[in-house]
């Protein structure tokens, strides 16, 4: 199971999000991002993950059809395990700084 930690900024995104929106994000990461981080082969295309181009090594999820996410690698905390670091979530707008 990959680690995860979390930015301030993305605790406080996540916070301005309604129940409903919370709940689909963490269903499209347990259901699919984490399942597909596992396997080591590309992310499936319905996850719309791709780099963010203003922020080299930091990515894009797409939870919702305006839904987004942005995170990165970070250091392994437990060796085999990918771990992230969740840095921003809510509309596209949190691309203008990710």
């Amino acid at each position: 199971m990959p680690t995860f930690e979390t930015t301030t900024r993305f605790t406080t995104d996540l916070d301005r999000l309604t129940p409903a929106q919370r709940h689909r994000f963490r269903r499209t990461v347990l259901n699919a991002f984490v399942p597909d981080l596992r396997t080591g082969r590309p992310f499936r295309p319905g996850l719309r993950i791709k780099g963010v181009r203003s922020t080299p090594g930091v990515y894009e999820l797409t939870w919702a059809p305006d839904g987004r996410a942005t995170w990165c690698y970070g250091r392994t905390r437990i060796a085999g395990d990918r771990h992230i670091v969740w840095r921003r979530i809510g509309t596209h707008g949190i691309l203008i700084r990710p």
